[in-house]
């Protein structure tokens, strides 16, 4: 089981990525082991998807990087994201 995945990072961008231990990975992420993000933490897990073989995971990493990958994102942590910062769309 692979799984893709999106923290909110301590500038309030996105990172997404995929991994087969979600655990593992997203412990990598908060203790600054993960090149990309340690420089930007605190990390916020805000959304995950399981997925069967790891070529799905990577289409869905790379659709989620897409222009209506992100939409799809914002819409569906809207709730979180305008509790974090009211008036966000």
């Amino acid at each position: 089981m692979f799984h893709t995945y999106v923290l909110i990072v301590s500038n309030g961008n996105f990172y997404i990525g995929y991994t087969k231990d979600l655990r593992k990975r997203f412990h990598n992420h908060v203790n600054g082991l993960v090149y990309s993000t340690k420089t930007k933490l605190p990390v916020v897990l805000v959304y995950y998807e399981a997925c069967i073989n790891e070529y799905d995971a990577i289409k869905r990493e790379r659709y989620l990087k897409s222009g209506p990958g992100r939409k799809f994102i914002k819409y569906r942590i809207r709730y979180y994201l305008n509790k974090i910062t009211p008036g966000a769309s």
